[in-house]
């Protein structure tokens, strides 16, 4: 079995391997690396000799990094071992890849969504419907984008509702507040000045990624398909998209322990920074990291960075994946449709759910 990795910003590692009942044997470690002493090939390599073939990346690279340490302790390799645009966690993902363990985005095959508006309660639901069908084999990697009927505020999986949201001023301005599966922060969205979508993927793709790694690594596309209209953006903290003028998105996700990982995305592009400051609670510090202009009391980083259409933003956005990844356009089933509906009613429009962290 072969299978390369490429470390970002480094060399790539190339392994060969066989699987002798549940052992892997005959490793071969190869690529465009640098590494001194040549002898420490021979201890990498070694190292991978009789490991559990289901072992996770921190196990493959804890096994190396320990073999050459011995290596180095009895004098079998001179120190210092010096690997250069490749680390112990290189090698161990490409042995992943070369067992089918880890994917890449060359792996698969996306759907691609553009339902019409549906009612924010509908969104949630279809979060959790799709990625429960893509870990029951049920439906494959899918990218969706969102469109809906009324103004919402979407609150993560954890927060505290009352904490977050004044209900009362939500409920005066018509604003539908709904809980989500992912954490993260709340999102204000309004119907045509929020661009969001949620990508489905396997675990495969993300495999041996702590969850910060994750989220640049399902961002990057995003920041690059801004840049092929001049926005100059880049992935900042945990789970955000920012430019040198401010914060331009958020993204937040949701694990299945049936190997699904949901990612979704929310872009501000135009919102009534009025409106967002009665229905949630949130301080200056928190409103000027949104990118507020008071000249307007908008926030519209995207529309102002853009200076495109909404519509051409989604489009855009639509047209880099497509182009980048192998996709196809797909549609809801009725059967996607009938799931998501009945959880509107069971959970995402219950008061339960939604006040679950009062």
């Amino acid at each position: 079995m072969h299978g390369e990795y490429k470390v970002p910003g480094g060399k790539l590692v190339v392994v060969d391997v066989q699987v002798e009942g549940d052992r892997l044997a005959a490793p071969v470690v190869s690529g465009d690396f640098f590494l001194e002493p040549d002898e420490a090939l021979e201890v990498i390599t070694g190292s991978l000799v009789g490991q559990p073939a289901d072992a996770s990346v921190v196990v493959l690279a804890q096994a190396v990094t320990d073999a050459l340490d011995a290596a180095t302790a009895r004098g079998q390799v001179a120190a210092p071992v010096t690997m250069v645009g490749f680390d112990a966690r290189a090698v161990a993902m490409a042995v992943h890849r070369a067992l089918g363990l880890s994917t890449t985005w060359d792996d698969h095959e996306f759907e691609v969504l553009h339902p019409g508006p549906l009612s924010p309660a509908m969104h949630v639901a279809l979060d959790q419907v799709l990625t429960e069908e893509l870990g029951e084999g049920l439906r494959g990697p899918t990218l969706r984008f969102w469109e809906w009927t009324e103004p919402a505020t979407v609150i993560g999986s954890f927060q505290s509702l009352r904490n977050e949201v004044d209900v009362d001023a939500a409920q005066r301005l018509g604003v539908t507040v709904v809980r989500r599966i992912s954490g993260g922060g709340a999102m204000f969205m309004e119907g045509g000045n929020c661009v969001t979508f949620s990508l489905v993927v396997p675990a495969s793709l993300v495999d041996g990624m702590s969850f910060e790694e994750s989220y640049g690594f399902l961002n990057a596309w995003v920041v690059d398909a801004l840049a092929d209209v001049g926005v100059t953006a880049f992935t900042t903290g945990i789970n955000d998209i920012a430019s040198p003028t401010g914060k331009l998105a958020g993204s937040a996700q949701k694990r299945l322990a049936t190997g699904a990982v949901l990612h979704h995305v929310t872009m501000a592009y135009d919102i009534d920074a009025d409106k967002m400051m009665q229905v949630l609670r949130i301080g200056r510090e928190k409103v000027s990291d949104k990118g507020i202009r008071s000249a307007n009391k908008r926030v519209d980083p995207v529309r102002s960075q853009t200076q495109l259409p909404r519509p051409e933003v989604v489009a855009m956005l639509k047209a880099h994946f497509e182009g980048r990844f192998r996709t196809r356009l797909s549609d809801l089933t009725p059967h996607e449709l009938t799931r998501a509906d009945a959880l509107v009613t069971t959970k995402f429009s219950s008061p339960t759910w939604t006040a679950r962290v009062p």
